[in-house]
């Protein structure tokens, strides 16, 4: 089957064809990025999109090849709402929230492990293996499933009992690790290398990306092909956000939308702050963040392999970095879901808490339209 993108290095100059099951660059260990070879999509080909259902209508834009089925439950197709209590009290008229928990397992991990499963099973992967904060773990354990094939899940002990529930209920092997992600990333590398599983990690595969992108899709769909002025997006591991960038460029490239792509800004947890930390110094990458410490479990990533690429979509865009309270994020959460009636993970109140710090900070203007991202879905961090 001919597939019509080849992988380029994030990094280097390294380039590959994406036959087999690709890890990282050969050369400098950083990810791949897709690079498209097909011709782009024209702009009639926009009203066929519009028609669609779900992530996999923006194929054009995605790894499939002609005549391939994608591995799928429905993902895509989140609400887009507009905050009009919460934006009038911090100052944000136009603030809009992406609402992801309504997923199929109930987070945007659902989007990205649909592209990698399906792109890892049609070149011959039956055993995959993840370490994951929660919610990765529930998706790649219910995609794995839906392509009749296993899934190995390292998680850390202090993963919330109901996503660890989930793992199970959709037929992941679960084990349980002492530490925080990076353990568990450790713990699966080797499990991987001994049993022969492919191993799906963030950026440790190119397609995750793929999948999440399409949440810039939707949102240039639900704005009428317009784009947002900024996004606030809680980042641990970063593929949301790297994708995002990538796809706004793409469709600026295909003649979709036109004008000046959004500004990112990343939120993370004060107790575990990596690309913050180094957006503030002004560095190109981050360094190991030491006893990383947050109820909001997706944030929880000391050592992110996207540090890199994350900085750049920061800078590149005219954005910025944030870090939040542990107690605002959480504070934030309970009231955006009494207030707006949507089910906020923790993760979602670090988005909602630091729309209102770059309110007052002046970073964000009342004219801005602003969108933040509930990655989750709130009951699953709930024993």
């Amino acid at each position: 089957m001919h597939l019509d993108w080849i992988l380029a290095c994030s990094v280097c100059a390294n380039t590959r064809a994406p036959d087999g099951l690709p890890t990282v660059c050969d050369l400098c260990g950083q990810p791949w990025l897709v690079r498209y070879q097909r011709p782009a999509p024209t702009v009639t080909a926009r009203a066929e999109v519009r028609r669609g259902h779900g992530m996999w209508r923006f194929r054009p834009f995605l790894p499939l090849a002609e005549g391939e089925h994608p591995v799928t439950l429905g993902e895509g197709d989140t609400p887009l709402l507009h905050l009009r209590r919460s934006g009038a009290r911090i100052g944000l008229p136009d603030l809009w929230l992406k609402d992801e928990g309504i997923n199929p397992t109930g987070s945007f991990k659902a989007r990205g492990l649909s592209a990698a499963v399906t792109r890892a099973v049609a070149a011959g992967a039956t055993r995959f293996v993840i370490p994951t904060a929660g919610n990765a773990g529930v998706a790649l354990s219910a995609y794995a499933s839906r392509a009749g094939v296993k899934a190995r899940v390292f998680a850390p002990r202090t993963t919330p009992r109901v996503i660890l529930e989930q793992v199970r209920v959709f037929g992941g092997e679960l084990e349980l690790v002492d530490g925080h992600i990076g353990h568990a990333g450790r713990l699966a590398a080797a499990w991987a290398a001994a049993e022969g599983a492919y191993n799906v990690s963030t950026l440790r595969e190119p397609y995750r990306i793929e999948g999440k992108k399409t949440l810039a899709f939707e949102l240039a769909v639900q704005f009428g092909w317009t784009m947002p002025d900024a996004i606030i997006y809680p980042t641990g591991g970063g593929t949301g956000l790297i994708g995002m960038w990538k796809a706004f460029t793409e469709l600026i490239d295909a003649g979709w939308v036109q004008g000046t792509p959004p500004r990112f800004y990343s939120v993370q947890a004060s107790g575990c702050a990596p690309v913050v930390r180094a957006f503030e110094a002004g560095a190109d990458h981050g360094e190991p963040w030491v006893d990383p410490v947050t109820v909001a479990a997706g944030l929880r990533v000391p050592e992110p392999l996207g540090d890199r690429l994350m900085l750049r979509a920061l800078r590149e865009s005219g954005g910025g970095a944030i870090a939040v309270s542990d107690e605002e994020l959480t504070e934030a959460a309970r009231d955006a879901s009494s207030t707006e009636g949507v089910d906020v993970s923790p993760e979602g109140g670090a988005a909602f808490a630091a729309a209102g710090h770059l309110r007052r900070m002046g970073t964000l203007g009342p004219e801005s339209r602003v969108v933040i991202f509930n990655t989750g879905a709130g009951w699953l961090y709930r024993a």
